[in-house]
């Protein structure tokens, strides 16, 4: 893997974390009706779905104070600043980063899955873009 594609990821990494942090994604869910949705696809399994992997997500951070720290920040700090300093975190971190990245795949699974939207559009690609591996 390239130090230009792990610098990507990672810049990416803050903005998906911090988003499921923030509660975004349990509230931007647009489920498909509940006749035209498969198996494991209702408003209620998506919305479990999102609120497990932000509570995971949560749990995660918390246990790692340095990871924490850097994402908390980045809500205060201008794009580009905060870009600069999860990248920075996470190059440093790789481990840090393929947990997070792991811990977020079921918002991915479950938009693939059930053909909805969890992660509003300005998130979406920098979510793809991270997951991307």
């Amino acid at each position: 893997m390239n130090f230009r594609g792990i610098t990507a990821r990672r810049k990416m990494a803050g903005a998906v974390v911090g988003s499921l942090l923030g509660g975004v994604a349990a509230a931007t869910i647009a489920a498909p009706s509940a006749a035209a949705a498969p198996q494991g696809c209702s408003f209620s399994d998506v919305a479990d779905t999102a609120s497990a992997t932000w509570g995971e997500a949560r749990q995660y951070l918390n246990g790692h104070p340095g990871a924490n720290q850097v994402v908390t920040a980045a809500f205060n700090q201008p794009r580009p600043q905060a870009e600069a300093d999860i990248r920075n975190y996470f190059t440093a971190n790789p481990g840090e980063y393929y947990d997070l990245r792991g811990i977020l795949a079921p918002i991915g699974e479950k938009q693939r899955q059930c053909d909805v939207t969890v992660l509003p559009a300005d998130l979406q690609s920098a979510y793809d873009m991270f997951m991307a591996g």
